[in-house]
């Protein structure tokens, strides 16, 4: 059992949780300084999605917009993390 939890987690339970604590202050000291806060995410996906349904495909463009400004925090994320993972193994 412990053998398919750490495949599916990537590493064992507890090293998960503090790479998840680490990441989590880093990116919550990220928002902070860009003035953002968790509500401020859910009202942009919200009025994103309002705006898609009122818009129809017009708002795709603004969907576009949403996707490389998540692509700009989550790719050198997934990148860092892949080096950090090579330079382990």
């Amino acid at each position: 059992m412990s053998d398919g939890l750490n495949r599916l987690l990537g590493d064992t339970p507890g090293r998960t949780v503090v790479k998840l604590l680490i990441l989590s202050v880093v990116v919550g000291f990220v928002m902070s300084m860009m003035g953002l806060s968790p509500w401020d995410l859910v009202r942009i996906v919200d009025s994103g999605i309002r705006e898609l349904w009122r818009s129809g495909f017009r708002a795709l463009g603004r969907v576009g917009d949403y996707l490389l400004v998540g692509a700009m925090i989550v790719v050198p994320l997934f990148i860092v993390l892949r080096i950090l993972n090579w330079r382990k193994s």
